[in-house]
């Protein structure tokens, strides 16, 4: 795999992520009887979601290293904060994708670097 596409191929997966929890989300806070229905609760997690989506399209654009590792630090808080709140709402299927979205995240630190140094003799 070339170093764009374990790039994009995390970002993907990211960003896949972010959607699955977006509709657990919607899901949960539109449907009667989950338990979260209409609740703020739940609406941060609809918001944590969409931030975690762009984000996610943010991570496959940017090209600057300390823009990304920047980037990707607050994806991971995000990713944990969503994680907790989405197991405090007891929408575990939330939960799941944000460990997806972990695994997102680490596809995207295994790249690659962009420019490589020729070794002093």
């Amino acid at each position: 795999m070339t170093q764009s596409s374990s790039s994009r191929a995390g970002a993907i997966v990211l960003l896949a992520a972010a959607l699955a929890g977006l509709a657990v989300a919607l899901y949960a806070y539109i449907t009667p009887l989950t338990g979260v229905t209409g609740t703020l609760g739940a609406l941060v997690v609809i918001l944590a979601c969409l931030a975690l989506a762009l984000m996610a399209l943010l991570l496959a654009a940017l090209k600057g290293r300390g823009a990304r590792i920047a980037l990707r630090v607050l994806v991971l808080i995000g990713l944990v904060a969503t994680f907790v709140a989405g197991l405090l709402l007891h929408q575990w299927w939330i939960g799941v994708a944000m460990v997806v979205g972990f695994v997102g995240l680490i596809l995207d630190m295994c790249r690659t670097p962009h420019t490589t140094r020729p070794a002093h003799p």
